[in-house]
């Protein structure tokens, strides 16, 4: 395939602004599905894409298209390698996997939301990454649509000196760029913009006289074929028996297959310079393909290694939040472990290692880019694998300096030493950036000073809708705080943020006894003001749902040995007189103090089993 006729580009956009709607037209459009097997967002392919209505995983899709229906000419017959990416902040490192196998990128505004911070953070991501970027509104023909608003946002951003495209009829500032207009549901403006595509978006620049190299930027297993990895090749060529290499892992392997996304994998002779395919290694080890390596001719690379570089991959992925994962049965451990490393393939953002509680068994501490990538990995596990599981509460990592000065990552309770060999306690911060209508500047306001950090400034992005800039610790968002925005503003604002660093914080770990015993899956690292509240609501959590024993039951929070909340289960009775009929009073006295005198002795050497089913409402987010 001749490497001027191919296009390699994405499409990207804030959550729910028609991404996948305009794929599907693009996919009518060049024929590449039946009309009769078309169906709306036909690229998400999980049930839980299609349940909760979001793109959750980068799909690509190869189409072929002509500028001319009649065209007979291969030179008028384009190659177009499209990657569909999520929106949503917490899969930004699927959108950013895909940037680096494109050459540009469709950035896609709703006409009635108008520019939103996921817009802002995929712009600054694809900036960086030098594409070719075409700006686009959609949903033209919705009646609030506000088209000539949308479009000064748009331009107001050009005016900040963002460059929009290297073509050179664009001016410098990109002031003149054309902003497309199209209803991506109704089809309107979609021929145009697929034009525009083969017009605007350079060719790749690869050299087929060179060793074959390509980018992983994505993978998948196959019971079959073992480790499926899509790849983008950069130079060369690839055919079924080649002897390849991994770069970064020094995995060996021969190809079994090639192929493209139609979306569907279709085998085919080779992959060549320029193209964006699949490749079956055979791997039944999962752990030898990693998103971001190179992989390289065997031959080649051990002839002379320096024919054959490595390419400039992805940053590693950095979690945001940390949750402990246990199986409801101790004995689905291995299969929990396969499990992760499995989904780990086709979400290279899953980072877990291996951890034991003495209260819940074995499992394994994962970290996540945010809350709802953790509960679609939560709800994947058990979906796709069958797995009841055990979640702890989310937490973010802390950086620990003793005493002694050295540092540390500490990601639970347990890992904190005495506080006397604590020197200091760092937490990580994040940049928000909210943008939001005007009028709820006071709102959204009052909502972030509750959060402790620090405002930074206020920036008209038109004269109705502002950027909101705050840094925050990262521990006051990952629960509820996007919620309690969408309320604030009536489901208006939208916010992004990124990780500028760590700050010094007072901290300290709460602890919960249960009849004097300290529950480790309970304990949490909290601000030291914020303890004693945290503590009364899980007390008043645990005594609603512990079932009562023989005996009373005290439940405390502690800070440092020092108790700052309690609640009590009064113990269980037990009519001991019932079987008396009559008689003399102190016989039901001496029955009842030989009673009362058990269940102290119970209440010091007995101990409470806590049932799984309350770690689970107890630990439930």
């Amino acid at each position: 395939m001749n490497q001027q006729n191919i296009r390699n580009f994405c499409i990207i956009a804030h959550i729910d602004h028609g991404k996948s709607t305009l794929a599907d037209r693009f996919l009518e459009l060049t024929g590449t599905i039946e009309k009769r097997k078309m169906r709306e967002q036909y690229l998400d392919t999980m049930d839980l894409e299609r349940e909760r209505g979001i793109t959750i995983k980068l799909q690509p899709v190869r189409m072929a298209y002509s500028l001319s229906p009649s065209a007979n000419s291969q030179k008028e017959k384009y190659i177009l390698n499209l990657i569909d990416t999520p929106g949503h902040v917490d899969f930004s490192y699927e959108v950013s996997r895909s940037l680096a196998a494109v050459e540009g990128a469709i950035l896609l505004v709703d006409a009635t939301k108008g520019v939103q911070a996921q817009t802002l953070a995929n712009w600054h991501l694809a900036q960086e990454q030098n594409l070719t970027i075409i700006p686009v509104i959609n949903k033209i023909d919705l009646p609030g649509a506000r088209v000539e608003e949308v479009e000064a946002e748009i331009r107001s951003l050009l005016e900040e000196n963002y460059k929009i495209s290297p073509n050179p009829s664009f001016s410098k500032r990109g002031t003149d760029a054309e902003i497309y207009k199209i209803s991506a549901k109704e089809g309107i403006g979609a021929a145009d913009l697929l034009k525009a595509v083969i017009e605007k978006i350079p060719p790749p620049r690869g050299k087929m006289e060179k060793p074959f190299r390509a980018l992983v930027f994505d993978s998948n297993y196959d019971a079959y074929k073992g480790v499926l990895a899509y790849v983008r090749v950069v130079d060369g060529e690839i055919k079924r028996g080649q002897k390849i290499i991994f770069l970064a892992s020094d995995a060996r392997a021969e190809v079994l297959e090639t192929g493209n996304f139609l979306p569907n994998l279709v085998a085919t002779q080779n992959l060549s310079a320029g193209e964006i395919g699949y490749i079956a290694t055979g791997f039944k080890d999962v752990s030898l393909c990693r998103v971001g390596d190179t992989i390289a001719d065997l031959v080649a690379f051990e002839k002379n290694e320096s024919l054959v570089p490595p390419l400039t991959g992805y940053e590693e992925p950095k979690p945001m939040i940390f949750a402990s994962f246990y199986p409801a049965e101790g004995q689905d451990f291995d299969f929990l472990k396969d499990s992760l490393s499995k989904l780990k393939l086709s979400d290279a953002s899953l980072v877990y290692e291996p951890e034991h509680s003495e209260a819940l068994g074995r499992g394994y501490r994962c970290g996540f880019l945010g809350m709802l990538h953790m509960e679609i990995v939560t709800e994947r596990l058990k979906r796709e694998y069958n797995l009841r599981l055990i979640v702890t509460t989310p937490s973010v990592v802390y950086q620990l300096t003793e005493s002694n000065r050295q540092e540390r990552l500490v990601f639970s309770p347990q890992e904190l030493p005495d506080p006397s060999k604590i020197k200091e306690i760092k937490e990580p911060w994040i940049k928000l950036e909210i943008l939001t209508p005007s009028e709820y500047l006071g709102p959204v306001m009052n909502l972030l000073q509750g959060l402790g950090g620090n405002y930074c400034d206020t920036k008209y992005l038109t004269g109705q809708r502002i950027i909101i800039s705050f840094e925050a610790p990262l521990r006051e968002i990952i629960v509820d705080f996007y919620d309690r925005l969408k309320s604030v503003t009536s489901g208006y604002a939208s916010m992004s943020y990124e990780l500028i660093g760590w700050r010094e914080s007072d901290l300290v770990s709460l602890d919960i006894l249960v009849a004097s015993e300290k529950i480790e899956a309970f304990s949490r690292i909290v601000p030291r003001q914020k303890a004693p509240a945290e503590g009364r609501a899980l007390v008043e959590k645990l005594k609603e749902v512990l079932p009562s024993q023989l005996f009373a039951v005290s439940l405390q929070a502690a800070v440092g040995g020092k108790i700052i909340a309690r609640e009590n289960i009064s113990a269980q009775r037990k009519d001991v007189t019932g079987y008396l009929y009559g008689g003399d009073y102190t016989r039901k006295r001496k029955l009842l103090e030989k009673q009362k005198r058990g269940k102290k002795r119970m209440a010091k050497s007995g101990r409470v089993n806590i049932p799984q089913e309350v770690f689970l409402k107890v630990l439930k987010r």
